[in-house]
Order: structure tokens, then sequence, then C-alpha cells
């Protein structure tokens, strides 16, 4: 996780998102897994069940994090896509903590932000049809912290987008 800025008002306030970060590996909750889905990340299941950290422990340091970075602010939860992120870390915070730092809404998600303000359909909006400028010149990696501050940016440089 990190953070990408905050909102004042009507305005975004970007941050540097290598700045205020959390990264945790988790030790797998079940046997159920897909492995091709899992080489992509890199990391090595045998790895992760013998030093991986556990789920409540990790979660309940997650919200507490998010709670203190936000402060008084209200967290937003922001991916490209957001329907992967979202699915994952809400169902971890309810299950291990029984409470989303983000309640149970409070997210967005950038192909559709990029879709709106750049008027094409959600079908268009992928960030290989995206203006370079408006992608992160840092490589997907997919190591979790790694795609955080590449999505962070993106986000910073989408609020900051205006077509017209």
């Amino acid at each position: 996780m990190t953070v990408a800025g905050r909102m004042t008002g009507k305005v975004f306030e970007p941050v540097d998102p290598q700045t205020l970060t959390l990264y945790a590996e988790l030790r797998p909750i079940s046997d159920d897994h897909v492995p091709e889905a899992l080489a992509v990340s890199g990391l090595d299941r045998e790895t992760l069940i013998r030093e991986g950290r556990d789920p409540a422990e990790a979660m309940r340091e997650a919200a507490a994090w998010v709670r203190e970075v936000c402060g008084n602010s209200s967290p937003v939860l922001a991916a490209y896509p957001l329907s992967y992120d979202w699915m994952w870390i809400y169902w971890y915070f309810m299950r291990f903590t029984g409470v989303s730092p983000f309640g149970h809404s409070r997210c967005i998600d950038l192909k559709t932000l990029y879709a709106a303000k750049a008027g094409v359909p959600i079908g268009w909006a992928t960030k290989r049809q995206m203006p370079e400028h408006l992608r992160s010149p840092r490589p997907h990696t997919h190591n979790a912290l790694d795609d955080a501050i590449e999505q962070a940016e993106l986000l910073q440089n989408l609020m900051a987008f205006d077509p017209r």
C-alpha cells in the first residue's frame, strides 16, 4: 500500500508515493491456489507458508497504518483495475479485522476514471491505449508494493488530466 495524495476540498494534492508505504507477504490461508497465477507474482508458495506473515496480524497492522496516514481524512482505495484489488483487500479486512478502513465503498477504479475523463468506452481504457504522459514510467513488476507505487503515479496523473 502507498499514499498517492490527499483531497483538500476540491483539490487533489499529490505526495511522493514512495514515502508512505506498507508491504507484507502473507502466509496462505488455504491449499486452494492457481500455480500459474502465483507464478506471475514471483512469490514462492513454500516460502510464504514458512515465512509469510500471519494474515490477521498483517491486516490489523494495515488497518492501523491506513488510519495513521489518513489522520482525520477518509481513506479511499484506488486501483487499476479496482475489481481485483478491492475484492481481495476488502475480504481480508472483513475476515481478519471485522471492518474495512475503506468502509464498504470508498474506492475508485482508475480504469473508469480514465474512461470518463478521456470520453472513451471502458473497453478502450487500457494502459496501452492511454497517452504515455498519464502512465507511470516504472516497469510493471507484479510486486505488490511496486504496483501500488505505479498505480499511485497513474492516479496522480489522472487527477491532473484535462483532455480539453
